[in-house]
């Protein structure tokens, strides 16, 4: 009997259900950002946020799930386009962090037909932790809690 490989996840990872449909939301556009005053607690900046801010980015499967995250680079920055991965951020921070999921809701529904335009989770991260952040998705209403 054949195996599928499995496919690693990162350590903060979300799922999407369309509640007005029944059905998870293929396609969301999903950005994860780490809150500068959190990025203060990396061992190699004594309270000074160095570089640009981390940001990943993502866009949900046809589970409406994020397992992996890529870093962010806007159409309007130059320069390199960034390289690090989350591991390489959570790797480099001691304590607790905060982070933030922005749900582009809007271009999901389209932006008459939801009153949220985007769904904004600002969560807590204790180091070494595996978090999954489900977000319960209509267009008037929205619920989340951490899972598992």
């Amino acid at each position: 009997m054949a195996t599928t490989p499995q496919v690693e996840k990162d350590r903060i990872t979300c799922h999407v259900l369309d509640t007005s449909v029944g059905k998870p939301a293929k396609g969301v556009r999903v950005k994860l950002e780490l809150l500068p005053s959190a990025a203060a607690n990396t061992p190699h900046h004594h309270g000074q946020v160095a570089g640009p801010a981390k940001v990943f980015e993502s866009q949900t499967d046809d589970d409406g799930r994020i397992k992996v995250w890529l870093p962010y680079s806007s159409a309007t920055s130059s320069g390199e386009v960034p390289v690090y991965t989350l591991e390489d951020v959570l790797g480099e921070i001691t304590g607790a962090t905060q982070w933030v999921l922005r749900f582009d809701t809007g271009v999901y529904y389209g932006p008459e037909n939801t009153f949220f335009p985007e769904v904004t989770v600002v969560f807590r991260v204790d180091e070494g932790q595996h978090y999954h952040v489900p977000l319960l998705l209509a267009p008037y209403s929205y619920s989340t809690y951490r899972g598992s």
